[in-house]
């Protein structure tokens, strides 16, 4: 297995390994270096039946379901990733790490695209460890001890109705969380707030949160912080959502582009 840096903050492109094949202890340990190490990692040239999908994903977790997006018949947790002609938005369109409104938000993700447009629709992928370092002394002390809001309702309400979802009596999780969180495996410090789930930083005024929320939105979206993945079919993206964001472009319409996705259960920021 061989793994290419392709930058020097964030993202590596992983040959030599078919996601498909069941892994021996040296070839998990291998790919899970490698995630701790780049954060988001690819791969090229899989394939993929979904349950071989779920066994891959389940090797370093539960695997999670989606609290507003229903799986495939017979498959719960996993996500079908779609947009075409007739769509009118697509999943991910800002930037974001993955239902951070649970209570224990995901460990990570594996999207898999087995249909991608001539051109376009690449995924953008930020790192928070950089983005955390890149902030003063004074702001890292601010931040430490405060905590924001992650709201559910905000993100999902309605937003699934053109799949047959009707959301109507349904409860979506709210939670707070550190605006700093300490990644358990590698024990850095990330940056935890996002545009699409975090509404407010709890104990400050609503304007002093807006603004603050606003500059930190607009931080972790600075390109030194990012690698930008062009999609082929059968090309794989595993990232770590304790650390990562990720925005997905949508400048292919009315072309096709189509995969699954899982989710890999998480633990409780601290």
């Amino acid at each position: 297995m061989e793994v290419k840096p392709l930058t020097p903050q964030i993202g590596a492109l992983v040959s030599g390994i078919q996601l498909a094949d069941a892994m021996d202890q040296s070839s998990f340990g291998a790919v899970h270096e490698a995630l701790m190490a780049h954060q988001v990692i690819f791969f090229r040239d899989q394939e993929m039946t979904l349950e071989q999908h779920k066994e891959f994903a389940r090797q370093f977790g539960d695997l999670a379901v989606h609290p507003g997006i229903p799986g495939p018949e017979g498959h719960p947790e996993v996500i079908h990733i779609h947009a075409d002609a007739n769509s009118t938005r697509i999943a991910g369109e800002d930037w974001h790490s993955d239902v951070t409104c649970d209570e224990e938000p995901p460990m990570g993700t594996i999207l898999h695209l087995h249909t991608v447009p001539d051109s376009g629709g690449d995924t953008l992928f930020s790192s928070m460890y950089a983005a955390y370092e890149a902030l003063s002394d004074p702001m890292k002390s601010f931040l430490e001890g405060l905590t924001a809001h992650h709201s559910g309702e905000t993100a999902y309400r309605g937003r699934y109705e053109h799949r047959g979802v009707d959301d109507t009596g349904t409860t979506y999780p709210n939670h707070d969380h550190p605006v700093i969180r300490t990644h358990p495996v590698t024990k850095k410090k990330a940056l935890f707030v996002n545009r699409i789930f975090t509404t407010r930083i709890n104990g400050l005024t609503a304007a002093e949160s807006d603004n603050l929320l606003a500059f930190l939105f607009d931080h972790v979206a600075k390109p030194e912080f990012q690698v930008r993945f062009q999609w082929q079919e059968g090309s794989v993206a595993f990232w770590d959502n304790r650390c990562v964001q990720h925005y997905a472009i949508w400048d292919y319409f009315p072309q096709t582009r189509s995969g699954y996705r899982v989710t890999i259960s998480g633990d409780r920021p601290f």
